[in-house]
C-alpha cells in the first residue's frame, strides 16, 4: 500500500454563498459515520475533466443545494489544500486522492431561501442548512479544514455586509 503522501490532490471548487443579509450558506454534513462529530461545511466539490473552475462552482451549487441562482462576486486567487486525515473512511476520496486543492469563490445568492433544495439530488450532500456568520466559519469547520476557512473569512470579510 502507498503512502497517503504519494497521492496528488483531488482538483476542486468551494463556495461561499452570500445572502442579501452578508450571512453565508453552510450545510450540515449527511451520511457522516457513527462515532463522527457533525460537520458544518461550505459547499464543494470535484472539477470534471476539461471544466473550468467557474463553471465547477455553480454546477456543483446545482447538485449540492439544488439552485445555482447566484452571481459569482470574486474568485481567491490561491489555489489553496488539504489533507485527509487518516482516521476519516477508507472510501473517502476513493483512496486516489491524499486531500484536495480548491479554488474559491465568493457569490451572491440571488433567490429565496425556498429555491434552496437539498433533496435536489438522489444523494444529498446535506442533510441540514443554515446562514452564518462569515466568521463563524473557522469554528463551525473541521480541524483540517479550519486553516482554509480563517482565510476565506478574512478576504471575503468585503462580501459580508447586507447587501
Amino acid at each position: 500500500m502507498s503512502d497517503s503522501a504519494d497521492l496528488p490532490y483531488r482538483p476542486n471548487v468551494g463556495a461561499v454563498l452570500f445572502n442579501r443579509d452578508g450571512l453565508v450558506f453552510v450545510g450540515l454534513r449527511a451520511g457522516m459515520p457513527a462515532g463522527v462529530e457533525p460537520a458544518w461545511q461550505l459547499p464543494q466539490g470535484g472539477i470534471d475533466e476539461g471544466e473550468a473552475p467557474r463553471d465547477a462552482v455553480l454546477r456543483e451549487l446545482q447538485e449540492e443545494i439544488g439552485t445555482a441562482n447566484a452571481e459569482i462576486l470574486a474568485e481567491h486567487p490561491e489555489w489553496h489544500c488539504y489533507d485527509l486525515p487518516p482516521t476519516l473512511p477508507v472510501h473517502s476520496l476513493r483512496g486516489r486522492f491524499r486531500g484536495q486543492r480548491q479554488r474559491w469563490f465568493a457569490l451572491q445568492f440571488l433567490g429565496e431561501d425556498s429555491d434552496i433544495r437539498l433533496d435536489a439530488d438522489a444523494h444529498p450532500e446535506f442533510s441540514a442548512w443554515r446562514w452564518a456568520a462569515l466568521a463563524e466559519l473557522p469554528d463551525l469547520a473541521v480541524p483540517f479544514k479550519r486553516p482554509i476557512y480563517e482565510v476565506l473569512a478574512r478576504d471575503f470579510a468585503r462580501f459580508s455586509r447586507p447587501a
